[in-house]
């Protein structure tokens, strides 16, 4: 196809056409009002004179007789641009005028009619056009009176030309607009076609160019630049959990394959047999937990649990996870404290519930103090889960005093499949951070860690429910903070 076949094809350059046609019928309307008006104004300044004329004319004639009536129309046809005079007698000969000749008949018809005509000194021999009135006196002698139609004509003429010549400019400028306007269009068009099949040829870097005149075609590419970054978060996402599914469950599958080979080529009693068979399924259940931790971030990240919101208090979720850890922590030495305050949460109870629990199992794991420190506090050993809200934001938070994260690996921490070298000994998937960032992402929110001076401070940020703040305020006086 070629560069002016593309731009005649573009919706630019046909709505220009139809914007054109639009604006022609307007204009060609306006001007045909106009010169009808025209028209008709001229014809009724024409009337009004001749009907002026046969009245005084008919006044002289009743006052003065024939005579007189002959002499006034003989001065009246000697002036300069006199109107059109005729005075015949009843068998029809002209009597007085400046009337050489008129179309057959008009003199037999009384009233108003438009006739071809020829004066008495036209040195032309072509025939005008006038606007004549005939009436008939006593006696039967007729009179008629008209006024040339050629100031019509030409006035008529003159908006006709006006007329042609506009839509002529009208024509011409709007197809050049047009062109313009669409070879604009087809440009930005091109580009973005351009980015769309490189990206369609698998790089996903490439963005929708954006102007600076932030017109539809911006706001557009500016859309779609942001769905491209989601698009290539995703990929790049599926390829690391790909690879990172490829690599660090390799070696769990493969001690699981080895303590079954093991268990078979020994020649073993019944309960090595069981040992190997627990040892097994504690493998496998490892396994599971990491898988359904993927799964349960895939859900997160993809948006597919956003149907499955509802209304509910995070203060309700911090003391359920309280009291469903509370003994786990016991267990390994440490103490599990809550502090909640009302906090209105539009969301997914089970992800966000799942996403402090991840937080705790952390702190219980990683939250002691260091071997060989001795602690500065005496809750040195103390985990705290808060809920409260600030502003229009509910922060669901887990603080412990261990040795923290460095400042440095905080945003590589909420990675898959990371874990920094103090965890390393420690048994884990390194999916907690990661599960409970993709559930603060898909509820708008955000996973903050922070300094406890020391230890960690997670805090899950998520938006508050919408027109909750009067029932909180009613809610607060009544309800204290809890502390357990």
């Amino acid at each position: 196809m070629t560069a002016f076949g593309k731009l005649i094809r573009t919706t630019a350059f046909r709505l220009t056409l139809v914007y054109l046609f639009l604006f022609a019928l307007f204009a060609a309307s306006l001007l045909a009002y106009f010169a009808w008006n025209t028209r008709r104004l001229i014809t009724e300044q024409i009337t009004a004179t001749v009907n002026v004329e046969i009245g005084e004319i008919t006044s002289i004639y009743n006052r003065r007789g024939l005579h007189g009536l002959l002499t006034t129309m003989g001065n009246r046809a000697l002036r300069p641009g006199a109107n059109l005079y005729l005075l015949t007698a009843p068998n029809g000969q002209a009597l007085a005028g400046n009337v050489g000749s008129l179309a057959p008949g008009v003199m037999s018809v009384q009233g108003w009619s438009e006739t071809a005509y020829r004066r008495f000194d036209d040195l032309d021999k072509t025939d005008h056009r006038a606007l004549v009135r005939v009436t008939e006196m006593d006696n039967g002698f007729r009179l008629l009176v008209g006024r040339d139609l050629e100031e019509r004509r030409r006035l008529f003429g003159i908006v006709a030309k006006a007329a042609q010549w506009s839509i002529l400019v009208v024509v011409v400028l709007g197809i050049g607009g047009g062109i313009f306007v669409a070879r604009r269009v087809l440009r930005r068009i091109d580009a973005m076609t351009g980015t769309t099949k490189r990206i369609m040829a698998g790089d996903l870097s490439g963005r929708l160019p954006v102007g600076r005149s932030g017109d539809e075609l911006d706001r557009l590419a500016e859309n779609l630049n942001v769905m491209l970054e989601r698009i290539e978060a995703l990929m790049t996402g599926l390829k690391e959990v790909s690879d990172n599914i490829a690599h660090d469950l390799k070696t769990p599958l493969t001690r699981l394959r080895n303590r079954a080979e093991e268990a078979l080529a020994r020649s073993g009693g019944e309960a090595d047999y069981r040992a190997a068979l627990e040892r097994t399924i504690e493998e496998s259940d490892g396994l599971i937990r990491t898988f359904n931790a993927l799964l349960m971030i895939a859900r997160a990240e993809s948006g597919q649990a956003r149907g499955n919101m509802d209304d509910f208090d995070g203060a309700d979720v911090a003391n359920g996870i309280h009291e469903l850890y509370e003994p786990l922590a016991e267990d390994d030495g440490m103490t599990l404290q809550v502090k909640t305050a009302p906090a209105p949460i539009h969301g997914n109870r089970e992800l966000i519930s799942q996403a402090v629990a991840n937080l705790v199992e952390n702190a219980i794991k990683y939250g002691k103090p260091e071997p060989g420190v001795e602690p500065m506090k005496a809750d040195a050993r103390e985990i705290l889960i808060e809920a409260r809200r600030e502003g229009d934001q509910v922060l669901l938070s887990v603080t412990d005093h261990g040795p923290g994260i460095p400042e440095g690996d905080r945003k590589h921490a909420v990675e898959r499949f990371v874990r920094l070298e103090a965890s390393r000994t420690l048994p884990g998937s390194g999916l907690g951070l990661s599960l409970a960032s993709a559930v603060a992402t898909l509820h708008g929110g955000e996973l903050r860690l922070g300094d406890a001076h020391p230890g960690l401070v997670a805090t899950l940020v998520l938006p508050a429910r919408a027109g909750s703040s009067d029932r909180l305020a009613a809610q607060t006086q009544d309800v204290p903070q809890k502390a357990a």
